[in-house]
């Protein structure tokens, strides 16, 4: 069955809006009507190379829809469902998982490399990142679909696939945020506004959310940030001067750049705890010396998909969400169109009745 999708040709191409050929669910398998998608910064760099991904390929991996099909085996969901799309799947069988590390799974994306649709011309495409959720419609592993949750609109659920759960996970899971912590949050994207709120339902007594635009200070005060500072070579010693010189007990990095990782180490005082979340490329050197690393005392960690579990984080993102603490529709920044991203892949799902999220 033929179905549009944005179809990343090369590595460095721009997306191109076209048919493809989606097979029948085989054993196993889901197919998806996709009801909203996110436009993660992820895809971007999946886009320009930053992270590999086989070509050609359909990207997005945040998205939501109804269940159309599946196939044999298949238990858990059934025609007609609402489901989120989770882009790694854990195997519960590898070393990670076993340590409970699922977020780790070395078989996580081992999907993303499978032959799942063709163009019309006969070309084999991709998933990216497992899901290919840059399409009207999808199929999938079972694996990597789950229900949603009750009580959140299909349209929004996309976020809970991705931004959310990394932005949430880096607070809750990662840093492990504390009432009455203060908290500086770099980059006041999706994953950045996903952490400003999930340090507000922790708790914390102050919220610095840094970004380079002067336009993010609106959504990020709205998301639960208490200050707001423009990036510039100051931004560590401003941060210092409103926490008592101190520094900020946990800063959370969701840009991805060396010079950015740099400033939340150095915003964060002595004994704090720096989580880095953005995904930076290879040239994104960030240097320490021997001596400030035994001086500061300070924590500096990873964080792969907010250290979170979907199966387990979903239902309490959900509740979050049913209550009013969590606003799903604060994380979006409608930016069709910026960063080889096409506006036609916005009126391609909103042809359906569908939606795109941008959340960079």
């Amino acid at each position: 069955m033929a179905v549009r999708a944005a179809v990343l040709p090369a590595v460095g191409s721009p997306l191109e809006i076209t048919g493809i050929d989606l097979p029948d669910p085989g054993p196993g398998q889901v197919r998806v009507r996709l009801a909203a998608a996110g436009v993660c910064h992820s895809d971007l760099s999946l886009s320009n190379g930053t992270m590999r991904v086989p070509a050609p390929a359909v990207l997005g991996h945040e998205g939501a829809g109804t269940v159309v099909a599946v196939g044999e085996g298949v238990t858990h969901i059934a025609p007609g469902d609402g489901v989120v799309l989770n882009w790694a799947p854990s195997c519960g069988t590898c070393h990670a998982c076993s340590l409970g590390e699922v977020w780790l799974c070395a078989d996580a994306l081992s999907g993303a490399a499978d032959v799942y649709a063709r163009t019309t011309e006969g070309t084999d495409l991709h998933p990216g990142l497992n899901v290919a959720a840059f399409a009207e419609e999808t199929v999938v592993s079972a694996s990597c679909v789950l229900p949603v949750p009750d009580g959140v609109p299909l349209t929004d659920a996309a976020l809970l696939g991705c931004a959310v759960l990394t932005g949430y996970g880096a607070v809750h899971h990662s840093a492990r945020v504390r009432e009455g912590e203060t908290v500086a949050v770099f980059g006041a994207g999706g994953v950045g506004l996903a952490a400003i709120q999930a340090a507000r339902i922790a708790g914390a007594s102050k919220i610095v959310a840094v970004d380079v635009s002067a336009g993010k200070e609106e959504l990020a005060r709205t998301a639960g940030a208490t200050d707001y500072v423009l990036a510039s070579e100051t931004t560590a010693r401003e941060i210092r001067a409103r926490t008592g010189r101190q520094g900020v007990d946990v800063a959370v990095e969701c840009a991805g750049r060396a010079v950015s990782i740099r400033t939340a180490w150095d915003s964060t005082r002595r004994g704090g705890r720096t989580t880095v979340v953005g995904i930076g490329g290879k040239d994104q050197q960030v240097t320490f010396n021997a001596l400030e690393i035994f001086h500061w005392g300070r924590t500096l960690s990873g964080c792969v998909y907010g250290n979170s579990n979907p199966a387990e984080d979903l239902p309490v993102l959900a509740e979050h969400v049913r209550a009013g603490r969590l606003d799903l529709t604060a994380l979006v920044t409608e930016r069709i169109g910026l960063d080889g991203i096409p506006a036609a892949f916005e009126n391609m799902l909103a042809g359906k009745g569908g939606r795109a999220l941008v959340v960079f």
